[in-house]
C-alpha cells in the first residue's frame, strides 16, 4: 500500500472502516496499471483482480483505457469514464495524485441508462408514429390506405405485412407488401380461422400473442410471393380498430435468420394499427357517403333534356354555391302516355323550393317525386297542384315551392301549352317577330294554405318561338357595374329579343350567360331556366330520339 503514496490517503484506502465499508466499488492503481487496493464492492465487482495484479487482467477492458488516457497525471480528478461491466453499467470516476497513482470510484447507473434508453426508444417510436399518421392522413382512398399500411409496417415493424379487409362471400381484399417492395393487392377466397387469431380480429376481437402462433402454419395465401426470406418464423396478428366497426386485421411476418417478435415490438405493433385502423376506416366511410351521395344527386339533379314528341326543350341549372351541385331550383319534363304521337300531352315543370342548399335540395327531392308520382292526373293541373299542396303541408318541412306546370303537345306546325302557375312568376313568350309576352297564369304558393286557388293559360307557338320558364335567381341576380344591381325582368325580357328564331339550347344558354356574368363572382340565389320551343320547318329526329335532332325549313 506504501507506493499508492498520498492518493490512497485522499482517499481512504489507508482507512479500513472508510474504505473497506464504501457503499460504491473503488480501486487503486499505480500509474503503469497494477493494482494497489480494492474494497469489499470492488472485489465482489472484479472477482478476478488482486492487489499486485495487472489493471487489465482482472477488470474490464474499457477501465484499462480509462486509467492509461486518465488526463488528471499529476494531481487533478478529471477524465470519468463509462462502461459495462456483466449486463451493469458504471461511470468510474477518478481521483489521482502528484505521482501518478489514481484511485477509481465506481458508481453504477444502470437504472438511468435504461431509462434513457427506454426514453430514446420511445422518442424514435413517437416520432416514427407521427411520420406514420402523416402518411395515412394523405388519401381518403380505401386501398391507398391499406397500400401505405402495408408499405409502412414491412418497411418498419417487420420483414413483410398482409392487410385483410373485411370481407363478402368469404372473399376478403388483401393487400401485400415486403420490406423494400410495392404493395400488392388481391381479392382471395379463404377461411380466417386458417390462421390463428386472424378470425378474431377480423370481428375486432384483442389480438393473441405471438408466441400462440406457429409460423409453419402459416397458410401460402398469407404469405407474400416475393419473400425472399426462407421459412416464415415469426407471425404476429393485430385488428384494425375502426370507426364503430372494424376496419380488418394486421399481419406482420419474419423470416429465417430474423428474431422473433418481443412484447414491445406487439405493442408497437397494436399502436400503429390503431392508428392504421382509424385512417383505412376513415377512408372507407369516405368512399361509403361518396357513393350514396352520388346516387342522390343522380336523383336530385336536373335531367338531360332531349325532344319529346317533336317538342324542343333545354334546361339551365345554377346552384347558389358553385361548389355545390345541387338546390332549391329545379325543373323536369315527363312524357305522358301518347307523348309521342298526335294528341298526346308532355308535362314539363318548374320550381323553385324556399330557401337554397342541401335543405332545400331535400323538399326538391320529394317535390319531384311527388309530381312523378301523380303523373296520371297531369291533365288536371288544379288537382295535381292541390294534392301537391296537401303532401307538403303533412310533411315536418315548414318550406314551401311555387312552380309552373306546362302540357305541351305538338299539333301539326304548332306547339300548344297550357301553363298553370303555382305562385310562380309568369312564363314568357317569344315570338318569331322578336316581341315578348308574358302569360297569364298566376296562382297561391304551394305548402302555405290548406286551399290553393290557380288560373290556367293556353298558348299556341308557331315554328321558332318560344315559352320561356325561370326562377327569380334570374330576375333577382345581384350585380352590374356597382355590384349591388338587379338584373330585372326588362333585362330578360331584351335578351330574349335577341334570341329570336333561337334554338331552345341556344337561348337558355344565352340567358344563363347574361345572368352569370350579371352576377360576376358575387353571391347569388339559386338559378335555373327552362325553354320550350316550336322546331322550325320539318322536324327530323336524332338518332334513338335524343339529342337537339335537326330541322330543315
Amino acid at each position: 500500500m506504501e507506493n499508492s503514496g498520498s492518493v490512497v490517503q485522499q482517499s481512504g484506502v489507508g482507512d479500513d472502516t472508510g474504505w473497506s465499508n464504501a457503499p460504491f466499488p473503488a480501486l487503486a492503481a499505480d500509474p503503469d496499471g497494477a493494482v494497489l487496493g480494492l474494497n469489499d464492492a470492488a472485489r465482489r465487482l472484479f472477482p478476478r483482480a488482486a492487489v499486485g495484479g495487472r489493471l487489465e487482467v482482472g477488470c474490464p477492458p474499457w477501465l484499462a483505457r480509462a486509467h492509461q488516457d486518465f488526463p488528471g497525471r499529476p494531481g487533478g480528478s478529471t477524465g470519468s469514464a463509462r462502461g459495462a461491466v456483466a449486463r451493469r453499467s458504471f461511470e468510474a470516476h477518478p481521483v489521482g495524485d502528484d505521482r501518478g497513482a489514481v484511485v477509481w470510484w465506481l458508481v453504477e447507473d444502470t437504472d438511468a441508462r435504461l431509462a434513457r434508453e427506454e426514453l430514446r426508444v420511445e422518442r424514435e417510436r413517437a416520432a416514427l408514429l407521427g411520420r406514420m399518421s402523416s402518411a395515412l392522413s394523405t388519401s381518403l382512398h380505401p386501398e391507398r390506405c391499406m397500400e401505405v399500411t402495408a408499405r409502412l409496417a414491412a418497411d418498419h415493424l417487420a420483414d413483410a405485412a398482409v392487410v385483410i379487409a373485411p370481407g363478402r362471400s368469404g372473399e376478403h381484399p388483401l393487400t401485400h407488401c415486403v420490406r423494400g417492395g410495392a404493395p400488392t393487392n388481391s381479392v382471395k377466397a379463404f377461411d380466417p380461422y386458417d390462421v390463428p387469431g386472424l378470425g378474431e380480429a377480423l370481428q375486432g376481437f384483442p389480438p393473441v400473442p405471438s408466441r400462440w402462433i406457429d409460423p409453419s402454419s402459416a397458410p401460402g395465401w398469407l404469405v407474400p410471393s416475393d419473400f425472399g426470406l426462407g421459412e416464415v418464423t415469426s407471425v404476429v396478428v393485430t385488428p384494425l380498430p375502426g370507426h364503430g366497426v372494424p376496419a380488418g386485421a394486421l399481419v406482420l411476418l419474419r423470416g429465417t435468420g430474423r428474431p422473433g417478435f418481443d412484447e414491445e415490438e406487439e405493442r408497437f405493433a397494436r399502436l400503429f394499427a390503431a392508428r392504421a385502423g382509424a385512417a383505412i376506416s376513415a377512408a372507407r366511410m369516405f368512399a361509403q357517403q361518396g357513393a350514396i351521395t352520388d346516387a342522390l344527386m343522380r336523383d336530385l339533379l336536373p335531367p338531360v333534356l332531349h325532344q319529346i314528341g317533336g317538342v324542343e326543350y333545354a334546361g339551365r341549372y345554377r346552384a347558389s354555391v358553385d361548389t355545390e351541385r345541387i338546390g332549391g331550383d329545379f325543373y323536369d319534363v315527363h312524357p305522358a302516355t301518347g307523348a309521342d304521337e298526335e294528341g298526346g300531352e308532355a308535362l314539363a315543370v318548374l320550381g323553385d323550393v324556399c330557401g337554397k342548399g342541401l335543405e332545400a335540395a331535400v323538399l326538391t327531392g320529394k317535390v319531384r317525386t311527388t309530381l312523378h308520382a301523380l303523373l296520371p292526373l297531369a291533365n288536371d293541373h288544379q288537382r295535381v297542384l292541390g294534392l301537391l299542396n296537401d303532401a307538403l303541408l303533412t310533411s315536418r318541412n315548414s318550406r314551401f315551392v311555387t312552380l309552373v306546370l306546362a302540357s305541351v303537345r305538338r299539333v301539326g306546325a304548332h306547339v300548344r301549352v297550357r301553363l298553370t302557375s303555382g305562385g310562380h312568376l309568369p312564363p314568357l313568350v317569344l315570338r318569331a317577330n322578336g316581341e315578348v309576352r308574358e302569360v297569364a297564369t298566376s296562382g297561391t304558393l304551394v305548402g302555405v294554405l290548406p286551399e290553393i286557388t290557380s288560373t290556367t293559360a293556353d298558348v299556341t307557338l308557331a315554328p321558332g318561338e318560344t315559352c320561356l320558364l325561370y326562377t327569380d335567381g334570374i330576375t333577382e341576380a345581384l350585380g352590374g357595374p356597382m355590384g349591388g344591381e338587379m338584373f330585372g325582368e326588362q333585362r330578360l325580357r331584351d335578351a330574349l329579343v335577341d334570341c329570336a328564331g333561337m334554338p331552345a339550347d341556344a337561348i337558355v344558354e344565352h340567358v344563363h350567360m347574361l345572368a352569370s356574368h350579371w352576377v360576376g363572382a358575387g353571391d347569388h340565389d339559386d338559378i335555373a331556366v327552362l325553354a320550350i320551343t316550336a322546331p322550325r320547318g320539318s322536324h327530323l329526329t336524332a338518332v334513338d330520339g335524343h339529342g337537339p335532332g335537326r330541322y330543315t325549313a
